[in-house]
């Protein structure tokens, strides 16, 4: 028996869930359209500890959800997983964001999990209907012709935050497009519970989130 607590901050939603193996026991989140994650993450732990009666010592991992995403999201995510798994002595389990997203549609047939970047670029990977990754995560500019190979041949199923950018582009009648889907602690219980039983842990001296492109930021203009 292994009590998991999953960490999922990498866009917009903040979510948290403590999963017993893979029976879920507590789940909480929000997506108040910002990054104030910090505000709300270790309220959202707190309460879930004491809503499922369990102490933070009887925790068997932690697991963060580790890009790509939000550069801020991220970092927060990782540096609150990391602090809790030095203070309590437990592993370090780490979930691709797309992966984590990609759970919501178990055999569907070909999904591509997309999340938003910097204009019309998206973060995406492909997976098939088994949920094996297919083609790995990239950071892509969006045109008429992406994704063709799969949509010429297969029903495609895109998720994520990123479908209002590509709805305006791609229009091949093999695309399906399911909103209102972020990549969410309640997804991660399957994935990180796997990763546990084959002892598949971060080494946390090292480990960073997979941010896949430099952090840019605006540029200073003394002037201002």
């Amino acid at each position: 028996m292994a009590y998991i607590l999953n960490i999922e901050t990498s866009t917009t939603n903040c979510s948290v869930a403590i999963f017993n193996d893979l029976n879920l026991i507590e789940f909480a989140e929000v997506n108040t359209g910002d990054y104030s994650h910090s505000k709300s993450l270790h309220v959202f732990i707190d309460s879930i500890l004491k809503k499922s009666k369990i102490f933070p010592k009887d925790l068997s991992a932690i697991s963060v959800s580790k890009g790509p995403g939000s550069y801020t999201g991220l970092r927060i995510g990782v540096a609150s997983a990391k602090g809790l798994c030095f203070a309590l002595d437990i592993p370090l389990i780490s979930i691709e964001t797309l992966k984590i997203l990609s759970q919501n549609l178990l055999n569907k047939g070909i999904v591509i999990p997309c999340l938003d970047a910097r204009r019309m670029e998206v973060y995406s990977a492909v997976f098939d209907i088994e949920n094996k990754m297919i083609r790995e995560t990239r950071a892509e500019i969006i045109d008429e012709n992406s994704f063709e190979e799969y949509l010429n041949k297969n029903q495609v199923y895109f998720i994520g935050n990123a479908n209002e950018k590509l709805k305006k582009i791609i229009t091949n009648k093999n695309a399906e497009f399911i909103d209102n889907y972020f990549p969410s602690a309640r997804q991660m219980g399957l994935l990180s519970f796997n990763k546990f039983k084959n002892n598949k842990f971060e080494n946390l001296d090292n480990f960073e989130p997979f941010y896949l492109k430099d952090f840019v930021g605006a540029k200073w203009n003394p002037n201002q």
